[in-house]
């Protein structure tokens, strides 16, 4: 996953996969909570899902601040190219 394009694939196939979400609403400016129904449980199963599919260690903090898609993508973006 070296794009953002990538890494946003790469999400989309998550969410479909884990949770069921249709992936025509995954959208960089679609929002994480309001959205897409995504709680604090999901946002924990998706970061072990990408630490998973990088081998980087992911920091829930880093995500924190995560409230889109594209923020998703962003921080993704910046634990590999950092």
């Amino acid at each position: 996953m070296d794009t953002r394009e990538e890494i946003l694939a790469a999400i989309k196939t998550i969410m479909v996969e884990m949770f069921e979400i249709n992936a025509e609403a995954i959208k960089p400016e679609a929002r994480l909570y309001e959205d897409l129904d995504f709680d604090s449980i999901d946002a924990v199963d998706m970061i072990v899902r990408l630490k998973e599919m990088t081998g980087k260690a992911v920091k829930a903090e880093d995500f924190k601040s995560a409230r889109t898609i594209g923020d998703v993508v962003e921080a993704v973006y910046s634990m590999l190219h950092g």
